[in-house]
């Protein structure tokens, strides 16, 4: 159980455009280059085990960092709980998402790798206990999202969904559906669960709409 005491300062950051981490979420990552191999092997010797996902985003061609690209204002971090290594050296391993962060600047040194000064303030409550949404409701959100699954020819544990929490529905959705970098960013930002959910119906809609299907959900 990590505290906000247990967080650190400083963070070793993998750019990653598409993947989102999100609190209480899990996120399976293959690793194979070097630099982040090499930031694995560096976070297994901390106490706290943490890297922050982040989305990079383009830089100016005249930026002192040019052909790297910048970061996003906010990511997630996670702590490595599942690892594995493979024959020929790559790592397979599980962030558990454990609170996002706001960018306060990047660190320079010696690592290969990219670290950040960051503050947690911004998110204390994603500490805290899973997070509910009072106005879900579950069987037209399960309607629209077959819809949507449906035109992108996707498949899934349909039990599972129904089953599920609503925070554990709602935050894989938002890791797992196709939505582009921005979208996946915006519900990355999201400050509730609520909000998240509205995004996603949002996204989904649009994405129906765009196809010639004219129902939403209200």
């Amino acid at each position: 159980m990590i505290t906000a005491a247990d967080l650190p300062d400083t963070l070793p950051v993998f750019p990653l455009p598409g993947a989102l981490m999100l609190p209480r979420a899990r996120l399976p990552l293959h690793i194979f280059e070097p630099r982040y191999l090499a930031m694995i092997e560096d976070c297994l010797k901390t106490s706290h085990r943490l890297i922050g996902m982040i989305q990079p985003r383009e830089s100016p061609a005249n930026e002192k960092r040019a052909g790297e690209k910048r970061l996003q204002a906010i990511g997630c971090a996670g702590r490595l709980t599942g690892f594995s290594e493979t024959e020929d050296g790559r790592y397979m391993i599980t962030l558990s998402g454990i609170s996002r962060y706001r960018v306060r600047e990047e660190v320079q040194g010696f690592t290969p790798y990219r670290r950040c000064l960051v503050d947690w303030t911004p998110f204390t409550r994603d500490l805290g206990p899973v997070e509910d949404d009072p106005g879900f409701r579950r069987e037209d959100f399960m309607g629209l999202l077959g819809r949507y699954f449906t035109k992108l020819n996707l498949s899934t544990d349909w039990n599972s969904l129904k089953e599920a929490e609503c925070e554990l529905l709602i935050n894989s959705l938002s890791m797992l559906c196709p939505f582009s970098p921005e979208d996946k960013q915006a519900l990355l930002e999201a400050p509730t669960l609520e909000t998240r959910r509205e995004t996603i119906v949002t996204l989904i809609e649009f994405a129906l709409r765009s196809g010639g299907e004219e129902e939403i959900l209200q």
